[in-house]
């Protein structure tokens, strides 16, 4: 049994597949802001346009528990609030790459750690 263990955590940290939660998310950006997120200031910055024709809400909607569209393509996107959809902020590698094309659609530019662990506070309080 004590074999298995050791087996399972050698595979885990060989390729990368440690779960992790929106909560974890939301301490790395944190800890990387160097300051505690704020909800209200999540909210802003996703409803709001930076310059540019589009807010995070364009696609995820005002309301991130229900299912949105890229606004371009119409795609379909499922809801991003983890209340809604248990699939998100799960996995490190969808995290950094759909914040990295998203900040750069909305800002263009790259998002800071504050404006991360903003959103994600603020999409954690929505029920």
């Amino acid at each position: 049994m004590r074999h298995r263990s050791l087996l399972a955590a050698l595979l885990i940290a060989a390729t990368g597949a440690i779960a992790e939660t929106p909560r974890d998310f939301l301490t790395r950006f944190e800890k990387e802001a160097g300051a505690t997120a704020s909800i209200e200031r999540g909210a802003r910055f996703f409803t709001a346009r930076h310059g540019g024709e589009w807010s995070c809400a364009s696609c995820h909607t005002d309301k991130p528990t229900q299912a949105g569209h890229h606004a371009r393509t119409d795609k379909p996107i499922t809801a991003l609030a983890p209340a809604a959809n248990a699939e998100r902020f799960t996995d490190a590698a969808k995290v950094d790459k759909w914040f990295r094309r998203n900040c750069n659609d909305t800002l263009n530019r790259v998002c800071t750690a504050q404006e991360k662990s903003d959103v994600i506070a603020w999409l954690l309080s929505l029920k």
